[in-house]
C-alpha cells in the first residue's frame, strides 16, 4: 500500500508533511482527529494508500476494508463515544460530488457523543 498522490492533503498528512492528532496507524490504516469537529468525537479513518473514493474500490480491497469496519467501533469506544445501544456513533463516507466528497481520498468521518451535534 504505498501508492501516494503528492498532491493529495491526505496523503501528506499519512506521510508526516502536515501535522495530524493520530488516534491509530497501522500497515495499511490511518485514523485522526479531524480539525473541524462536527461532534464530541469527530475523527477520520482512512487507508494509508491513495484511493480516491468508494467507487474506485475492488475485490483486493476486502481485506483491509472488512479491518477498518471491525476498527471503527472499537477506535469510537477509546476516544470517547458512548456503548452501544445507548451511546454509538455515526460513520459518513461521501463519495463524488453528488455525495458531498470534498478530499479526494477515501476517508470516513467517525462522529459520536452526546447530542446536540446532528447534522443532515
Amino acid at each position: 500500500m504505498s501508492h501516494q498522490d503528492p498532491n493529495c492533503i491526505f496523503c501528506k498528512i499519512v506521510a508526516g508533511q502536515i501535522p495530524s492528532r493520530k488516534v491509530y496507524e497501522d500497515e495499511e490504516l490511518y485514523a485522526f482527529h479531524d480539525i473541524h469537529p462536527w461532534a464530541p468525537v469527530h475523527f477520520l479513518l482512512i487507508p494509508k494508500r491513495h484511493l480516491a473514493s468508494m467507487a474506485q474500490l475492488t475485490p483486493a480491497d476486502e481485506g483491509w476494508m472488512g479491518r477498518l469496519m471491525v476498527l471503527a467501533p472499537k477506535l469510537a469506544l477509546e476516544q470517547g463515544c458512548n456503548p452501544y445501544p445507548e451511546g454509538g456513533f455515526r460513520m459518513v463516507c461521501n463519495t463524488g460530488v453528488e455525495g458531498g466528497q470534498e478530499v479526494q481520498h477515501l476517508h470516513w468521518h467517525v462522529m459520536g457523543g452526546p447530542r446536540p451535534w446532528a447534522r443532515g
